[in-house]
């Protein structure tokens, strides 16, 4: 695929990944590594993720290590990447609830030390945030969501951090010249990303689906998610490390489509034979969005965005990386003693990001 214009950008280039090993970082890394980056530098903790699901290909380092340390990013600076994609995150809304101080730390220090290293290192053609449009909108915004509406009256700690990233990216651009893109993601699925107690509604989903366990819905599950495929997310962040024009810009990225959760739901059960239908379970305090839908006229316009992946589809690949790595999956799937299977409170019934 290394004969698209866009694609070439990285021919022989170093290319960081913070929050690699997770599920768009993984499929990412693996995209670039595929188009022949000389090394892709992957940092990630594994607080969110595994390291069986980093990319095992020779142009590929993996550097275990947290982004507010200075040794560790010192350590992956030292390969002096000319790109800089910036996914790592505290995941997601409830576990920043629960841990407020750690979602700062992690997800607005860390970002901060990302974009100093990246200015003091320079020479850097390209620093690529990944956003949140299911976080920075809040819940008053017409739909189609558009980036020129921001909200102000979020509901937790992770939509706080993921604007302020943009904010701190706006400054590091503004003020020292660094070229930035902040790209919006919207309810991300696809192979990649491990079931458990802070994870998204899909995962969880295909999961409990392959079980023989029933799906928690909240009401009626008349609640829409706009929800992205990896591989469209992975083209689009692509094509955000190479366009002069994204700079300095904001884009949702998104499949520009609403999906009804009892829908999801009835489609997991049928793509894995499950019987066991669907269960009702209590709607969140923090989430207040009853639909979520996204235009993608900007990146459309701005990167030549066009999602390709029907969600049915989608949903069939990452049925298939379930099966292919279901022993992985069954032991590291977290979902802590005392969780009600049934109604799994604590878990997102409609999506995280």
């Amino acid at each position: 695929m290394a004969d698209i214009e866009y694609l070439k950008c990285y021919e022989g280039q170093t290319i960081l990944v913070t929050g690699g090993a997770g599920a768009i970082g993984s499929n990412l890394s693996r995209a670039l590594a595929e188009c022949g980056a000389a090394k892709v530098v992957i940092l990630d903790d594994l607080s969110a993720s595994r390291e069986w699901n980093v990319p095992n290909l020779p142009n590929v380092l993996f550097v275990k290590g947290d982004m507010t340390n200075d040794v560790d990013l010192k350590r992956v600076f030292h390969e002096k990447p000319s790109h800089i994609f910036h996914l790592a995150a505290f995941f997601a809304n409830q576990n920043s609830v629960d841990f407020p101080e750690r979602d700062l730390l992690v997800s607005q220090l860390g970002t901060i030390k990302l974009l100093e290293y990246a200015v003091t290192q320079g020479n850097i053609k390209r620093f690529v945030y990944a956003g949140s449009g299911c976080a920075i909108y809040g819940a008053q915004a017409p739909l189609p969501l558009k980036e020129d509406f921001v909200s102000m009256h979020l509901t937790t700690p992770y939509q706080i951090s993921k604007m302020a990233g943009e904010l701190y990216a706006n400054f590091y651009w503004h003020h020292y010249g660094l070229p930035i893109v902040k790209t919006r993601f919207f309810n991300s699925y696809g192979p990649g990303e491990v079931p458990g107690q802070y994870r998204n509604v899909i995962p969880n989903f295909m999961y409990w689906s392959m079980k023989g366990q029933p799906l928690p819905i909240t009401g009626e599950g008349k609640m829409t998610r706009d929800f992205t495929f990896v591989g469209d997310i992975v083209d689009a962040l692509l094509r955000a490390g190479y366009y002069e024009k994204a700079i300095g810009e904001e884009m949702n990225i998104a499949a520009g489509r609403e999906i009804e959760i009892v829908q999801l739901a009835d489609l997991i059960n049928q793509i894995t034979g499950n019987s066991a239908g669907i269960v009702r379970a209590e709607r969140r305090k923090w989430d207040t969005k009853s639909r979520l839908l996204a235009s993608i006229d900007k990146a459309r316009d701005i990167l030549g965005y066009n999602p390709q992946t029907r969600f049915e589809d989608g949903l069939s690949v990452l049925h298939g990386w379930f099966q292919t790595y279901w022993d992985e999956i069954q032991r590291d799937a977290e979902f802590p003693p005392g969780m009600s299977s049934a109604v799994k409170n604590y878990v997102l019934s409609h999506g995280n990001r």
